[in-house]
């Protein structure tokens, strides 16, 4: 008996224990699949707007700034780097810089450069929207205009949706007395809200600005 009885604990030991998902991990994934079908929709209103019109697509597209626009997405592309950066420090329960090397930064340090990124991306979106005005381009002015700002517009609120969430996760950084696995977590589940809408506006580049 004795020997049955150690037999089981020796393999227990031996056996790896079962890591379950996180569920609020899991739980963003489930959300972000909805804001697919979300911005899906806006894609399948732009082009069916863009197909009862096209001449006045060609009309209204040649007033894009499109060097601009092109900025303006490198710059938001570029927040999706600095905001893995700040993972890869959450992952390694470094919470703040240890020197001003960037090489040695936080998840506060990253945070912070990707808000900032983040908040120049739609300080642009809004000088675009009033110079689009002055053009004639609003939002009642005809489908092209209720068309472009309803996409972008609703990618931009995402957009500071996000930065409202980075305030949020390097507050709770700040808070707490040890950076542990709650915050880490928080942390990796904003990248993810983050790259979605980096994915998301890529398309929106691609769709508005190249294929006009």
């Amino acid at each position: 008996m004795e020997t049955v009885t150690s037999t089981v604990l020796t393999q227990s030991a031996v056996t790896p224990a079962i890591n379950r998902p996180n569920t609020v991990a899991v739980g963003t994934i489930v959300w972000l699949g909805s804001e697919v079908m979300f911005f899906a929709g806006l894609f399948a209103i732009y082009f069916t707007l863009r197909s009862t019109g096209p001449e006045l697509w060609a009309h209204q597209t040649a007033i894009l700034n499109v060097p601009f626009a092109t900025v303006n997405t490198l710059i938001l592309v570029s927040s999706s780097f600095t905001c893995q950066f700040g993972v890869f420090a959450a992952e390694r329960m470094q919470p703040r810089r240890t020197s001003w090397n960037p090489v040695r930064w936080g998840t506060v340090e990253w945070f912070y450069l990707t808000f900032i990124l983040g908040a120049v991306f739609v300080s642009g979106q809004v000088w675009e929207y009033a110079n689009l005005v002055q053009e004639g381009v609003a939002l009642n002015s005809d489908s092209y205009g209720s068309a472009f700002y309803l996409t972008t517009g609703f990618h931009a609120l995402h957009v500071t949706a996000g930065l409202i969430a980075f305030l949020l996760v390097m507050g709770r950084i700040f808070a707490v007395k040890n950076f542990g696995h709650k915050e880490a977590t928080s942390a990796i589940v904003v990248s993810y809200y983050w790259h979605f809408v980096d994915v998301v506006w890529i398309g929106l580049f691609f769709v508005i600005y190249i294929l006009k």
